[in-house]
């Protein structure tokens, strides 16, 4: 497993629709939502944008969720979030870290509801929360594994 840098890291948690981001402070202590890429049906990862992204943060590394199944097997999606983080290794220079991803839509969703708000009109912000989760979870692991 890909050991984290120190410094500014941006989680990635794609799903079918959208991105959800979350970035890390620079001494990669705490995580907080950065937003989200909408996904166009039938078009191409939006790497791009991901890399843009990334370099507006300053970003020294990226986190991203890999989508396993209940039992910690790899789905269809799972080559999808390998492809990302090669991608972004590819175009960026910078290191990149598969995180298991499972759960993290559903403690997102259990947060705002338990901050009070309603997740109508707001998935992308769950999105972003669920990336934050995930970034978080990932700042707390050992650098190997």
């Amino acid at each position: 497993m890909t050991a984290l840098p120190k410094g500014r890291l941006l989680a990635i948690d794609h799903g079918e629709r959208r991105i959800g981001l979350a970035v890390s402070d620079p001494l990669g202590i705490i995580a907080s939502p950065a937003g989200f890429v909408e996904r166009r049906a039938g078009k191409r990862l939006p790497i791009a944008e991901l890399v843009r992204r990334a370099e507006a943060l300053e970003v020294q590394g990226f986190v991203v969720g890999l989508p396993l199944d209940g039992d910690g097997n790899e789905t269809p999606r799972t080559a999808e979030a390998r492809q990302i983080a090669a991608e972004l290794v590819r175009r960026t220079g910078l290191p990149a870290r598969l995180v298991d991803e499972r759960f993290t839509a559903a403690a997102a969703l259990r947060t705002v509801r338990t901050l009070g708000g309603s997740t109508r009109d707001r998935k992308g912000d769950v999105d972003a929360m669920a990336a934050t989760i995930l970034l978080q979870h990932a700042l707390s692991l050992p650098d190997a594994e």
